[in-house]
């Protein structure tokens, strides 16, 4: 389900995705469908993780990120579950093939980032 609220969407963003809800800024955001992908694959990921254990992984994995780059921007796109949603938003039938847990992929990529602490 996709509502319009500027004050839901943080400064700076397009959209955001609280399960099971898509919240954009913008009326015609609706149309873009590279963005709506975004963020359903965002709704998928959710999903597999029972929501909340999500939320938890997504903050954990943004502050380590935050520590190593020192910079909002690069710590928000390398979180994994970002990535995942990024390289794939382009592909509109992504979630009629992905396979289940497939965030997991994004989160083994940078798995050695969090022994650099």
């Amino acid at each position: 389900m996709i509502f319009i609220s500027k004050f839901m969407v943080p400064k700076g963003y397009t959209g955001i995705t609280l399960y099971p809800f898509i919240f954009l800024k913008k009326k015609h955001y609706k149309k873009n469908k590279i963005l709506i992908n975004h963020e359903k694959i965002h709704l998928r990921q959710q999903l597999e993780l029972l929501i909340f254990p999500f939320y938890v992984i997504y903050g954990l994995d943004y502050l380590v990120k935050l520590i190593v780059y020192k910079n909002h921007l690069i710590a928000y796109k390398n979180i994994s579950f970002e990535r995942e949603a990024y390289q794939n938003e382009s592909n509109l039938n992504y979630l009629k093939n992905r396979k289940l847990w497939a965030f997991t992929k994004y989160l083994k990529q940078q798995f050695f980032l969090y022994f650099l602490l």
